[in-house]
Order: structure tokens, then C-alpha cells, then sequence
């Protein structure tokens, strides 16, 4: 708009430029060529300034959908940081309680540990206790006929057998006085361990009997058991409180009843030394 009233202006001065000098002329025509480089400029400068608008704006855009996008990021991130926490917590909360029933398992494991030792020690002593009592008892009986008494550890148990013809006549259940020699050898020993109980069975063989005095088998197993405590209390001096008596009849049969020797070897007095539980929990109280 301002080029076109300066053309305006131009062509009146034109149209009167004989009527003005030379040198007017010549100014104004100056002055018009600085007037239109410099609307030139402006033009150029106001498109330069909308294209920087335009590429600030398109910058604006894109910033925003960068703003948009790293808030959602961020909104996302912060539900997994939520949900990792909410985890890390669970997983906290099972690591504890996995935690104290390791310890306990151990615990218990160690308690059973002490426990098993404890019981291993005990039963190696009574072991030795057995072996200690049998090495005695064949030591005080070495000077008998090895068919005649057997002395024996079975089960964590002491057995000592006796043939019946060390103890009685045959059919008879009143001790011999020879056997009352061979009862005060086995007294010696057990008095040497006052804690143990023993008990003593009768054993027959397969043969009946029945006499005046004896009713059957059963009836003569138990006399002649009955009759070994009372030489144990009388003569050698055994609490009676650690003695019982059982008769068994021909039930238990070391061998065949179908000979003489089978039938020799099932008449026998067993003493059997008792197993001392209290004394062995005693044992392993002290572990």
C-alpha cells in the first residue's frame, strides 16, 4: 500500500516534472528507490518471521505431542513402580515367613540332631554295660561245661541259659546242691549291678508229666523257676524285688523234641537281665 501512493506521488511529479529542477527531480527519485528497497525489506522480513512462526509453532506441536507422550511414560512407569513395590512387599512378607520356618526346621533339625546323638551315646553305653556284665559272668563261670551253660547277648538283652541237669534231677524242681554252687557264681556277678532286674523262666520239653506234685509242664517250669529265686533271695542275698519268676513249659524249644539231645537242650532255666528303661533314659538324660 505504501509503494503504491509512493507511485502515485511519483507519476504527479512526473506529470509536473517539467515545472520542477532537475536536481529535485532527481532527489525524489532517490528517496523513492529507498522507500521501495525498504518495503522490499520488510516483506522479506515479515515472510522470514511467519516461516520462523510457522516452524516455532510446528516445534510447539511437536514438543507438546513429545510433552504428551513422555506424561504417559511417566504415568505408566509410576503404576509399574507401584506394582514392583506392591511385589518387592509380597515378596518380602513370603521371604519372612519363609525365613523364620527355615530357622525353625533347622532348629527342630538340630534339636533331633542332639537328640539322635544323645540316644547313640546311650545306647553304646548300655552296650558296654551288657558286654561288661556277660565278660563277668563268663568269668565266673569258665570252669563250667560251655554245653552245659551259654551266656548270650540278643537284641540289646543277656541271656543265660542253664541245662536243667546242672540245676535238677530229672522231673524234680527242688535245686541241687551242687547247682546252688553254680546260682552263688551268678549271684556274685549280679550283685556287682544292683540297678538291674532280671527274670527267671522255666522251660521244659515237649514230654508230659503229671506226678503227686506236679500238675503238668506249665505246672513244672514255674516250680523250678520259683524255686531258683528263692536260692537267689535265701542264700545269696538278692532283692526279691528284682526277681521274677515265669514258667514257659515246652512252648519255647531251642530244638527238635524228636530226639534225646534236641529234647536235653529245650530243658533249661533262663535268666534273662532285664532292660533297665529308667536307667537308660537316665543314661541319656546326661547326654
Amino acid at each position: 500500500m505504501k509503494a503504491f501512493k509512493i507511485l502515485i506521488a511519483f507519476i504527479i511529479l512526473s506529470a509536473f516534472s517539467s515545472c520542477v529542477t532537475s536536481k529535485k527531480f532527481n532527489s525524489l527519485n532517490s528517496a523513492y528507490k529507498k522507500s521501495a528497497d525498504a518495503d522490499k525489506n520488510c516483506e522479506e522480513a515479515l515472510r522470514s518471521a511467519q516461516a520462523d512462526k510457522d516452524q516455532l509453532s510446528n516445534r510447539a506441536t511437536n514438543l507438546q505431542a513429545q510433552v504428551d507422550d513422555l506424561k504417559k511414560q511417566l504415568d505408566h512407569a509410576t503404576q509399574n513402580t507401584a506394582q514392583v513395590l506392591t511385589t518387592l512387599q509380597d515378596l518380602s512378607v513370603m521371604s519372612g515367613k519363609q525365613a523364620e520356618s527355615v530357622k525353625k526346621s533347622l532348629e527342630t533339625l538340630g534339636e533331633k540332631d542332639s537328640y539322635i546323638h544323645g540316644l547313640q551315646s546311650a545306647m553304646a553305653r548300655k552296650d558296654s554295660l551288657n558286654m561288661e556284665l556277660v565278660m563277668n559272668l563268663k568269668g565266673a563261670l569258665n570252669d563250667i561245661n560251655d554245653k552245659d551253660i551259654n551266656i548270650k547277648v540278643e537284641k540289646g538283652v543277656v541271656y543265660i541259659d542253664i541245662s536243667d541237669k546242672l540245676l535238677f534231677n530229672s522231673g524234680k524242681y527242688n535245686v541241687t546242691d551242687a547247682a546252688k554252687k553254680v546260682l552263688g557264681k551268678v549271684a556274685k556277678v549280679l550283685n556287682a549291678y544292683p540297678d538291674m532286674d532280671f527274670m527267671v523262666e522255666g522251660h521244659t520239653d515237649n514230654v508230659p508229666i503229671h506226678t503227686d506234685c506236679i500238675a503238668d509242664n506249665w505246672d513244672l517250669s514255674t516250680k523250678r523257676a520259683t524255686s531258683v529265686i528263692r536260692i537267689l533271695q535265701t542264700q545269696y542275698s538278692i532283692r526279691p524285688e528284682r526277681m521274677s519268676a515265669a514258667g514257659r513249659s515246652g512252648y519255647i524249644p531251642l530244638a527238635s523234641n524228636n530226639d534225646k539231645e534236641g529234647r536235653a537242650l529245650n530243658r533249661r532255666t533262663r535268666i534273662i537281665i532285664l532292660p533297665q528303661l529308667d536307667q537308660f533314659f537316665k543314661l541319656l538324660v546326661k547326654q
